[in-house]
C-alpha cells in the first residue's frame, strides 16, 4: 500500500524537475521520506558503503551529464563523512544538491541523536547552506537549492529537513524550473582581448573545465580553428580538441608558456596549476609582471594574461591580468570571433609559431616511445600507459585518483572527446576514485569506464567496490602499486635526506579485495602481463582490479607542488 504524501514526496518531485535521475545515499532513519519519496516518483536509490562516495558520485554526475547531481545523508556524522566530496564541489564548481537529514525540530536543544546545526559548517563551502522552515515550504526550499546550484557559477548547494518535517504532510508544488540566462561580456572587454591578439604574435589558449560545463566545447574548438590558435587544455578542457589535432599542443605545454607573449585562459582559475598566472621566463620574455633591468631582458615585454570566465565572481583577483571578460562561455566565444574580425586578427600570422610547437609535441611524443614500451623490471609505470593507449576505445571515460600514478595519466591519456574525463579538480582531494566510477558507469552505460588509482588513494573508497558489484556496475581499475605515498616520499627525502609516513605495503593486494568483496582482479609483475591482464579486465564484465606493482624508484617529474 503506497504511503501517504509527505514533504519526501515534494522534495524527490522537484528534484526530478530539474533532472535528477539518481539519488546516491547511505541509508539513515532521519531521510527515510525521501527514500519513500524516490519509491513513489520512480527515482533510481543508489546506496554505498561511505558517505564521501555518494556526494563524489553526485558530484561525478553533474559534471558528466550538466544537470545537477543528487546526494541524501543522514543526520550528524552522515553529513560531516560528506564534507570533502562537498569541497570538492564547490572548488570544480559542480553543481550538487546535497540534502541532509535533521534532528527533529520538536526535541532540539534536548540532546536528540546525531543533534548537529549543519549548515554553519558547510557555509564556506556552498554557495548556500540552509535549513527548512518547514513541511509546507519543502518544494519551494529544494526549488531554489537546485536553481541556486545550477546558476553561473554553478556550485554545491545543502539543505537540510528537520526530521519531523520531513515526516509531515507537505502541499503539492508546482515546480518552476529555470535556465539561467546567458550573461553577456561587455564588448569593451572582449574587444580589448581581441586588440591584444592582434597584437600578439606568440598566443596560448587554455581550456579550462568551465569550457565543458558551460556547453561550450564546440564554440571553443571553432575559436581555435578559425584563428589558428595552439591549444593546451586543463581537466575537464581535455577532449574538446582530440587526441592529434594540429592545434592540441599540450606535450609542449612548457616551451608554449614559456615563449608565449599572450596567454589567454578560459574556464578555470589561474591557481597552482597555471602558475598562479605567471608566464614567460624563455626565449626573451619574462615571467608575467616581470619589470626587465636584467641582461638580456631590458626591452623585452612581459607575458600578457587574459583570464574568461563565466561568472565575474571567477575572474582572477590575485594579480592583474591584461585584460579579463565574464559571460556565457559560448556567447565569449561567438563574441570574440566577431570582434577579432574587427581589429583585424590574421590567422596565418600564427603560422611559424604553431608549426614551432606542433614541432616540439611531436618530438615530446617521439621521445616517449622507449618508455611507454619499457620492459624494465620493476615495471616503468609509463609501461602502463602504453599498453592502455592499445585497448582505450573513443568514447572511454578515464578516471583519475592519485598522486604520481595519476599524473602520468595527465601527461599520457589524452582524450579524444570532450566530456570524458574526471580528476578531483584544483581541491586535490583523495578518495573521489569509487564514488566518480559509479557515476559513470550510470552516466556512460555503454562506454569504457577505466579508474586510474595510485595504491595511496585505493585505501580511501575500496570497499565501495562493494557497491559496483550490488548494483552491477562494471569498471575497470588499475592500481600503480609502489608500495609508497610517492608524491610526499620522494620529495621528503630531498629535503631532508631521509623520509617518514610515507610508506605503504609492497605489493599489497588489493586485487584481492575486489575480489573478495565480489569483483575479478589480478596482481602484475612483469611487464609483458600487462596488456593481456587489461584485456581480461575488459572482457570480465564485472568490477575488475588490474593491480600492478611499478617501480618505486621512480618518481614523476613534476614541476609543480600546488604550494
Amino acid at each position: 500500500m503506497e504511503s501517504a504524501k509527505h514533504a519526501g514526496d515534494a522534495a524527490v518531485a522537484v528534484s526530478k524537475a530539474y533532472g535528477v535521475e539518481t539519488m546516491f545515499t547511505l541509508s539513515g532513519g532521519h531521510v527515510f521520506p525521501l527514500y519513500d519519496g524516490a519509491v513513489h516518483e520512480d527515482m533510481r536509490i543508489l546506496d554505498v558503503r561511505h558517505e564521501q562516495s555518494a556526494v563524489f558520485a553526485a558530484e561525478a554526475t553533474a559534471r558528466l551529464t550538466r544537470s545537477p547531481g543528487l546526494a541524501v545523508l543522514t543526520a550528524g556524522p552522515g553529513i560531516t563523512n560528506g564534507v570533502s566530496g562537498i569541497a570538492t564541489a564547490h572548488f570544480n564548481g559542480s553543481p550538487v544538491v546535497v540534502m541532509g537529514g535533521r534532528a527533529p525540530q520538536s526535541r532540539w536543544g534536548s540532546g536528540a541523536l546525531q543533534e548537529m546545526d549543519h549548515p554553519p559548517l558547510l557555509g564556506p563551502i556552498t554557495k548556500l547552506s540552509f535549513t527548512s522552515s518547514g513541511a509546507e515550504s519543502v518544494g519551494q526550499d529544494v526549488e531554489s537549492a537546485f536553481r541556486t546550484a545550477v546558476a553561473p557559477h554553478r556550485g554545491p548547494v545543502f539543505l537540510d529537513f528537520y526530521m519531523d518535517h520531513l515526516f509531515s504532510p507537505s502541499p503539492a508544488h508546482n515546480v518552476q524550473t529555470q535556465t539561467p540566462s546567458p550573461l553577456e561580456p561587455d564588448p569593451d572587454d572582449v574587444a580589448a582581448i581581441a586588440r591584444l591578439l592582434a597584437e600578439a604574435e606568440r598566443p596560448v589558449l587554455v581550456y579550462g573545465s568551465d569550457v565543458w560545463m558551460d556547453r561550450a566545447e564546440e564554440a571553443a574548438r571553432d575559436f581555435a580553428e578559425t584563428w589558428r590558435l595552439p591549444v593546451i587544455p586543463n581537466g575537464q578542457g581535455r577532449g574538446i580538441l582530440p587526441a592529434g589535432h594540429e592545434l592540441l599542443v599540450t606535450r609542449a605545454r612548457g616551451q608554449a608558456f614559456a615563449q608565449a607573449d599572450l596567454v589567454i585562459v578560459v574556464g578555470t582559475p589561474l591557481d597552482f596549476r597555471l602558475g598562479y598566472g605567471s608566464f614567460g621566463g624563455s626565449g626573451g620574455f619574462p615571467p608575467s609582471g616581470h619589470s626587465g633591468g636584467k641582461e638580456g631582458l631590458a626591452a623585452a615585454k612581459p607575458t600578457r594574461v587574459v583570464h574568461i570566465a563565466d561568472a565575474p565572481s571567477q575572474l582572477a583577483t590575485h594579480m592583474q591580468p591584461a585584460a579579463s571578460a565574464a559571460g556565457d562561455l559560448s556567447v565569449v566565444f561567438w563574441s570574440l570571433g566577431t570582434a577579432c574580425g574587427d581589429a583585424g586578427v590574421k590567422p596565418d600570422a600564427y603560422a611559424s609559431w604553431v608549426s614551432k610547437l606542433s614541432d616540439a609535441a611531436a618530438a615530446a611524443i617521439a621521445g616517449d616511445a622507449e618508455l611507454l614500451a619499457s620492459d624494465s623490471d620493476p615495471i616503468h609505470p609509463m609501461r602502463i600507459y602504453g599498453e592502455l593507449g592499445k585497448v582505450l576505445a573513443d568514447d572511454a571515460v578515464v578516471i583519475g585518483d592519485g598522486g604520481d600514478f595519476v599524473s602520468y595519466a595527465g601527461k599520457y591519456v589524452e582524450p579524444k572527446q570532450p566530456g570524458n574525463w574526471l580528476d578531483p579538480g584544483p581541491y586535490g582531494c583523495l578518495g573521489t576514485g569509487l564514488g566518480y566510477s559509479i557515476a559513470a558507469r550510470l552516466a556512460r552505460p555503454s562506454s569504457q569506464v577505466v579508474l586510474l588509482l595510485g595504491d595511496g588513494a585505493a585505501g580511501f573508497s575500496l570497499m565501495d567496490v562493494d557497491t559496483l558489484v550490488r548494483h552491477k556496475l562494471p569498471v575497470v581499475m588499475i592500481c600503480g602499486n609502489n608500495g609508497m605515498w610517492g608524491l610526499e616520499k620522494h620529495p621528503m627525502r630531498l629535503l631532508y635526506g631521509y623520509d617518514v609516513a610515507a610508506d605503504l605495503q609492497p605489493q599489497c593486494r588489493y586485487d584481492q579485495v575486489v575480489t573478495a568483496l565480489g569483483g575479478g582482479g589480478e596482481l602484475v609483475t612483469k611487464p609483458s602481463e600487462i596488456g593481456p591482464a587489461l584485456r581480461r579486465a575488459f572482457d570480465s564484465g564485472v568490477p575488475y582490479m588490474v593491480n600492478v606493482a611499478t617501480d618505486p624508484q621512480v618518481a614523476y617529474p613534476r614541476s609543480t607542488t600546488g604550494v
